[in-house]
């Protein structure tokens, strides 16, 4: 409906509140979900049992297993993640974005259609993620181990999603863009690039596919969209929610307009650069490790910024802070966000990175921000908005008040009791003798230490669940005393507006935009160039600097019009946003594309995978041994001590994905070829307890029945040559026996030694030993051996400079005759294990 009055005419809109609901009921949903997942592999980190053999108990005996592979920790925690941040915060996102988006446009969305499309789809993919990754079917990459067909679903809907919000922007009847929208802009843009790099790949089936990248170069990209996942879905979208929906719930306006561009321009640039920090230490060239360090430190800045622009937004309402359990969930969200900005860049830095990386320090600070920042800021905005979306008062306040003091209680347990466990283990894991040449501690010595403090971890994250079962009852309850409403409301549309009229000469010609990026440009160089010409780049950088201050207080009005015009133009923003954010990333990833090629390393090089390792290594990456296992030794003394010579960059450069890890629940495997025998790992996986009674980890009892799958070999490996992994040139058929006949060499060791053969299910037990072996042959513990043995494995690479000269190998574990690489090597017994192992032939 509409009236003309001059040069506006006033408009009445019905805003299409329905999806919101929908998005609302299904990021509760979905929270309850990914929490109770959460709560379980908590408590199988601290009981083995929890892994599947509690069926047993609560079936009383009539469930017979010794683990359930569908209930492992290593599945269900990609689980538990992706349910997290995708289910509940997306949910909850999208929630945000479709309330606020109509009013601050004041339009309704462009399509209800695409909405719908989009709502749909995103729960379908959730579906799917939750039915894939307990089965197995992972790509092995954190926060992004969904399989290829998903994640085409995925960059459609979020395309979809993207469509239907700059369509949005187009028709809107506000002519200037409120800040919430710049951060809404930024995160559309920037997942869009961070996802579809990230998951370049080329399958080899419906449910497999290798990635583009290997080694270091997937290390960074990997780091480069698991950080900045962080960056742009859980932090600038809820930000944008803060900015919207706290001074609706307080009264009051945001407190600084400038303090807020100051925020949104500096976070969206800085934090793109910051994924090396996650690799400190490690194989990473140092320039990016420097790199990724330096500009950690310099998002304490505009994070903290944006923090007090939230917490002074209240100024004149603390008094509802009482009160008001809304405002108490706001107040809590934004000081945890504080927090975790503070800490983030804390452990950035090289030696607290040091102490921290690989123990579950870095797992509090990741849930303070997820359960403390996103969580808390999901339940302020969802008491809320339920009054508005079912017109009745919210059912109890009293109930939301419980549910704040549960859920603070649970997550400062959890965030402290991992705070306390990560730095002892730090410490126990890096404490050295007097000679400092020999460690203290094994590393089950470190796990019984934080036994307690890991049940505390398992209490808070409970009771934090409960918190949410408290909201559902309250929403629930609220929505069944009212009915759906949609607001509608009457607005005064300009007939003439000059909104998304600036020419793209005015928005990109001009002092704020040159002074910038002759800024930036002098500035990478300063970071590039070899000293002396880096100090002249320094040089220009602070020329420029103090160049454009000057220019700024010489003009200040004509550069806040042109900014005030530039959030009047949704493209000339957009593209601006994209350009920010894309730099960081380019400047990173295009060196590692020449660095990580086999002709380029000058020390050690990856021995190529058999084809039965390789089918091994695909058994590793399906039980999500990542999750708890690294293969990255730092160069650090206690790292060398503990698990051998550290990792070079040439040591994973055929690995599709790499396998790093970021966290050492159980000990490092880069080197764990050939430091035990084929038995040794045969019984560990069968049950670990009969190795170490510490043990937590769960047993794996259907890798000896499942096979192992030879026929899908030969397009794997046509795949990975694709990718330039250097296989010998081999017919399908060679393949399959190549695989078959180093099955049967190592089983035939295994019968050998009289383990004990699990017969499957419905069949006798072998009964000769000929039975026996070709049993064995065919299961995947036999791949997954194969691949453990040939850790550690790489060819010394001859310096360019130097005379020619044999290379030599490092091949652990393998019978000689079945090397892609045949080579002679000394054979010594281990007499612990009673078998022979190479010796290492290193210079």
């Amino acid at each position: 409906m509409t009236s003309d009055s001059g040069t506006s005419r006033k408009v009445t809109i019905e805003f299409d509140d329905k999806i919101t609901r929908w998005f609302m009921i299904a990021s509760i949903g979905w929270s309850v979900v990914a929490m109770l997942v959460g709560a379980l592999i908590a408590f199988q980190l601290n009981f083995w049992q929890m892994n599947g053999k509690f069926l047993e108990w609560i079936t009383f005996g009539l469930f017979q297993s010794e683990g359930v592979e569908y209930l492992t920790f290593g599945r269900l925690r990609p689980l538990h993640t992706n349910a997290a941040i995708f289910a509940f915060v997306g949910n909850m996102m999208f929630c945000g974005v479709y309330y606020s988006t109509q009013r601050l446009c004041k339009t309704r969305m462009f399509s209800d259609m695409l909405s719908k499309i989009h709502f749909w789809g995103w729960q379908l993919i959730i579906v799917f993620a939750a039915v894939t990754l307990p089965a197995g079917l992972t790509r092995g990459k954190e926060y992004a181990e969904l399989i290829w067909p998903i994640n085409i679903m995925v960059a459609v809907i979020w395309l979809v999603f993207g469509a239907n919000f700059f369509l949005t922007l187009k028709i809107r009847r506000e002519k200037s863009l409120y800040v919430a929208l710049w951060f809404y802009i930024a995160t559309i843009i920037t997942v869009t690039m961070l996802y579809v790099v990230n998951h370049l790949q080329i399958p080899t089936s419906l449910t497999h596919s290798y990635p583009v990248f290997a080694g270091v170069q997937d290390a960074l990209v990997q780091w480069w969209y698991g950080h900045n996942a962080v960056a742009f879905f859980l932090t600038t979208p809820i930000l944008g929610i803060m900015y919207y929906f706290l001074p609706k719930a307080c009264g009051r306006p945001v407190y600084s307009y400038r303090l807020s561009i100051v925020h949104f321009w500096s976070l969206v640039f800085i934090y793109i650069w910051a994924g090396p920090h996650h690799l400190l230490n490690t194989a990473l060239p140092k320039w990016l490790q420097v790199l990724g360090m330096f500009f950690s430190l310099m998002l304490w800045a505009p994070s903290w910024g944006g923090m007090l622009n939230g917490l002074l937004t209240l100024r004149g309402a603390w008094d509802k802070l009482r009160t008001d359990p809304v405002i108490k969930f706001f107040v809590a969200s934004i000081t945890f966000y504080g927090m975790s900005t503070f800490e983030g860049p804390l452990l950035s830095i090289r030696s607290v990175s040091a102490l921290a990386h690989y123990t579950d320090w870095i797992v509090g600070h990741v849930h303070s921000g997820t359960l403390g920042w996103n969580g808390f800021m999901a339940a302020a905005m969802f008491y809320w908005m339920a009054p508005k979306l079912w017109g009745k008062p919210l059912w109890s306040k009293s109930l939301a008040n419980m549910h704040f003091w549960i859920g603070l209680v649970g997550i400062l347990l959890y965030v402290a009791s991992l705070w306390f466990a990560g730095i002892i283990q730090g410490l126990m894991l890096n404490e050295t003798d007097p000679t400092g040449t020999r460690l203290v501690n094994e590393f089950v010595q470190t796990v019984d230490k934080i036994q307690l403090l890991m049940l505390t971890r398992a209490i808070g994250g409970t009771l934090y669940l409960i918190g949410f079962v408290l909201l559902v009852v309250n929403i629930w309850k609220t929505a069944k005393s009212g009915s759906p409403v949609n607001e509608t409301r009457e607005v005064f549309e300009e007939i003439d507006s000059d909104k998304d009229k600036m020419t793209w000469k005015a928005a990109f010609q001009n002092d704020p935009i040159a002074l910038t990026f002759w800024g930036l440009f002098f500035g990478i160089l300063w970071f590039f160039l070899p000293p002396g010409a880096s100090h002249m780049a320094l040089l220009c950088t602070l020329g420029f600097s103090a160049y454009a201050v000057y220019r700024f207080k010489q003009n200040s009005e004509g550069w806040s019009k042109w900014y005030d015009q530039l959030s009047e133009n949704y493209l000339p923003f957009s593209v601006l946003v994209l350009i920010a954010a894309a730099l960081g990333g380019i400047i990173q990833i295009v060196p590692t594309i020449t660095v990580n090629r086999a002709v380029n390393i000058e020390d050690r090089l990856q021995s190529v995978y058999t084809p039965l390792e390789l089918a091994g290594r695909d058994v590793y990456i399906s039980e999500g041994c990542y999750n708890c296992h690294s293969q990255m030794i730092r160069t650090l003394v206690p790292d060398v001590l503990r698990y051998g010579d550290y990792s070079r960059l040439g040591e994973s450069i055929y690995d599709h994905p790499f396998q790093w890890g970021s966290k050492r629940t159980g000990p490092d495997l880069a080197r764990e070829g050939g430091m035990r025998g084929d038995s040794w790992h045969y019984l560990h996986m069968l049950d670990p307890r009969s190795i170490n009674q510490q043990s937590r980890m769960p047993n794996y009892p259907w890798l000896f029945t499942k096979k192992t799958d030879f026929k899908s070999l030969p397009g794997k490996i046509a795949v990975q040559q694709r990718l330039g992994v250097p296989f010998p040139i081999m017919t399908p058929e060679e393949i399959e026996q190549h695989a078959r006949e180093q099955a049967l060499e190592i089983a035939q060791g295994l019968v050998d030694e009289e383990v004990k053969i699990v017969p499957e299910k419905g069949v006798d037990e072998p009964g000769s030993p000929a039975e026996a072996r070709d049993h064995l042959a065919g299961k995947q513990i036999i791949a997954l051996i194969a691949y453990l043995q040939k850790l550690g494995s790489y060819e010394d690479v001859v310096p360019k400079d130097a005379d020619p000269i044999e290379p030599r190998i490092f091949k652990p574990g393998i019978p000689d005759k079945l090397r892609m690489n045949e080579d002679s090597e000394e054979e010594v017994t281990d007499s612990e294990e009673g078998a022979t192992t190479p010796v290492a032939q290193n210079p």
